[in-house]
């Protein structure tokens, strides 16, 4: 019996995926999506994004609701459970799997499920679970997606013991919680249990969070967590940790001892590669599982590309999903490809941060003259109105052509906020300056109010 052929296979579901089956769907190639899951929508939804920022979500409700004190004075609040939130979170989950799963049906796109493994450079094999099925394709985009990384010294059956996906199947509320890894996913799970009052150990190696941020967006960051009730051990390495039925003591190489209820590794990911049988095809995964691709998303085969986590940073499912679908114009229209470069990073903490270009340690390193315009939330109207004042606007620009270089947010809807510095930015010439966010008017009240107050106080210092 022949082998089904379509023109593009893609493999794996989530947003990088997603996006290069619909993006070759509407250019009217024939192509399928192999998914390894009951239901399209990747690790993002089942794990990642979607879980985690429901998760968030119903934390930062909790809050300002406590917080409020018009409530606070009318009723005693209470406490939330994990537990809680986690039920409220596979709600969000289920939505977004029919969301993406009505897509599919909507643009004709077959969905094969099951496990993806090259026979050669045009053919794979499908491992579902009644048959295993073979396909032929002339173009392949592996978007496989990320796992935690797992280390073999730590013992991930144990049942106090958690990575970023096993953490969703907590069925209790824990009072302590040791995090191990104090980059994206480990600062935002630290907000998650410090915001439900759970006292939290964040174990980070470096000397400050996120130092690839702007360095007064992480003190600011620390500042808040630790009103979280989360203790920041910074410059501190894991050595080894003791598990028995009811606590983990974690050991430190300086020689600190810590004793919780569960941990929790967030130590980095790796790529989903290692199921798909590679060596077949001449490449190879380096040790975190990611694959090697050139500026059009193309490995050393120039028919097979990949996108999304599986090639490293920014693992970002933002920037994965433009990715999958650049990855799809480079084979459907060329001429409109366009390598993802410079994108908003996106941090769900409590309170969130987003930024764009480039923070004050590059400029400076780079010895550019430059000056900074900031707005304190609590100082604008909209903020004072909801009760969210805490957070900060803070505009990055050239000393000499007023051009914008840097955007950074550390607040509610700092996320939302970012995008209107992201368009100013993106702009060539003098639509580029701080004199646009002047020279704007702003609905009022609104959190966008921020640019024109941060543009007003840079441009005082300048001129």
């Amino acid at each position: 019996m022949a082998s089904k052929h379509y023109e593009i296979i893609v493999i794996g579901s989530g947003p990088a995926g997603e996006s290069a089956a619909m993006n070759a769907a509407k250019s009217k190639y024939s192509v399928a999506m192999i998914c390894d899951k009951p239901k399209v929508g990747g690790n993002s939804a089942y794990h990642g994004t979607i879980p985690s920022k429901a998760l968030r979500n119903s934390v930062r409700q909790f809050l300002d609701l406590h917080n409020n004190p018009m409530f606070r004075d009318l009723a005693e609040v209470g406490k939330i459970g994990f537990e809680t939130i986690i039920k409220h979170a596979e709600k969000a989950v289920e939505e977004h799997l029919n969301v993406v799963g009505a897509a599919y049906e909507r643009n004709n796109i077959p969905v094969i499920h099951g496990t993806a493994q090259f026979i050669d450079e045009h053919t794979i094999a499908v491992s579902g679970a009644k048959k295993t099925t073979r396909i032929k394709a002339d173009h392949f985009i592996i978007a496989t997606g990320s796992r935690p990384y797992r280390p073999e010294f730590v013992d991930f059956d144990h049942k106090r013991v958690f990575d970023s996906d096993t953490i969703l199947k907590l069925d209790y509320t824990p009072n302590k919680v040791t995090i191990i890894g104090a980059g994206v996913i480990g600062c935002e799970y630290a907000s998650i249990f410090g915001g439900l009052g759970i006292n939290v150990e964040l174990i980070n190696p470096e000397a400050t969070l996120l130092s690839y941020l702007d360095a007064e967006i992480t003190d600011a960051l620390s500042y808040h967590l630790g009103n979280l009730g989360v203790r920041c051990r910074h410059q501190e390495h894991f050595e080894r940790m003791e598990c028995n039925d009811y606590s983990v003591v974690t050991y430190l190489t300086s020689g600190k001892k810590i004793k919780s209820d569960i941990v929790l590794w967030a130590n980095g990911r790796t790529g989903n590669t290692d199921k798909l049988n590679l060596e077949a095809i001449g490449l190879e995964a380096n040790s975190r599982g990611q694959l090697e691709v050139n500026n059009k998303y193309q490995t050393k085969h120039q028919k097979i590309y990949a996108v999304g986590d599986v090639i490293g940073r920014p693992s970002l499912a933002s920037a994965a999903f433009d990715q999958g679908r650049a990855a799809c114009n480079a084979i459907v229209n060329p001429n409109e490809f366009n390598w993802v470069g410079d994108v908003p990073t996106g941090i769900y903490t409590i309170p969130e941060i987003s930024t764009i270009g480039l923070n004050e340690q590059e400029l400076t390193e780079q010895k550019v003259p430059y000056e900074v315009g900031k707005a304190y939330f609590r100082n604008l109207a909209r903020a004072q109105i909801t009760g969210e004042e805490v957070g900060m606007l803070k505009i990055i620009f050239n000393f000499d052509t007023l051009e914008i270089l840097g955007i950074h947010c550390f607040g509610s809807q700092a996320s939302e906020i970012v995008h209107i510095g992201q368009a100013i930015m993106s702009q060539k010439g003098k639509a580029n300056t701080l004199k646009y966010f002047m020279n704007t008017t702003f609905n009022y009240p609104t959190m966008a109010e921020a640019y024109k107050v941060a543009a007003y106080d840079g441009y005082n210092r300048v001129f």
